[in-house]
């Protein structure tokens, strides 16, 4: 399978805001969040991206418009990985949430956290873990194995597939950070993911495209191993 760039919106109006903005319609990036943007383009340069996917979020689709500009690809709108639904707790400031008993739950034990009129966390896992497995194997079949894409979503969302990706359950995925404009990298293979990279701000992205085998393997076509190296990868 392919490999793909969990890649955070940029830093939003909301985020110092102390507000939940969850789905509030407009809440778009801030100066930060729009340099953040803009170094993307050169951050990503030595990356080959086959499909930009994009939560139908305003904060996300402006992380990723002048990346696509330079790339000349269309943002794939994907509604399974939109921003959590937080139902009665939306536009609440952050100071008065602490206080609420669910609270703690989404803590301790999200895994059982469902948002007053919105969605249950794990509910938000499911869907979201849901549509990155389907994207991925759609660009697979459309590109080839050493496809890269890159995903555009928020940090709950991001945290849920990385803790699917991990084997690890939802009840621990707070122990996960991603902070805006941080990218994660997950490659899919037949048996299990590989978790590449996680919140990396700053770090040198061009080992991220798979190798092209010299000589396709007779059983393996060519395929990328499900197989861990022993002792540790050597590096790209």
């Amino acid at each position: 399978m392919s490999t793909v760039i969990l890649l955070r919106h940029g830093k939003s109006t909301a985020n110092g805001s102390g507000v939940l903005a969850g789905r509030t319609p407009k809440v778009g990036l801030d100066d930060t969040g729009r340099a953040q943007a803009a170094a993307l383009v050169e951050r990503l340069a030595p990356v080959p991206l086959a499909e930009l996917v994009v939560s139908p979020m305003l904060r996300c689709r402006q992380t990723v418009a002048k990346l696509a500009e330079a790339r000349g690809l269309d943002k794939v709108k994907e509604p399974g990985l939109s921003e959590v639904d937080y139902g009665e707790w939306t536009g609440r400031a952050l100071k008065d949430l602490v206080k609420e008993p669910l609270w703690r739950v989404v803590q301790a034990h999200p895994s059982a956290a469902v948002f007053p009129g919105g969605e249950g966390l794990a509910e938000m896992q499911a869907r979201s873990v849901a549509a990155v497995r389907a994207h991925d194997a759609r660009i697979t079949a459309k590109h080839g194995e050493n496809a890269v894409w890159l995903l555009c979503s928020h940090g709950d969302v991001i945290k849920s597939i990385l803790a699917d990706a991990l084997g690890q359950h939802l009840d621990a995925f707070q122990r996960i950070v991603v902070d805006p404009a941080s990218v994660s990298v997950v490659r899919y293979t037949e048996t299990r993911p590989f978790v590449l990279r996680v919140n990396d701000n700053g770090g040198d992205l061009t080992g991220l495209a798979p190798v092209e085998p010299k000589a396709k393997a007779k059983r393996g076509k060519g395929k990328q191993s499900s197989d861990a190296v022993v002792g540790g990868t050597t590096g790209a």
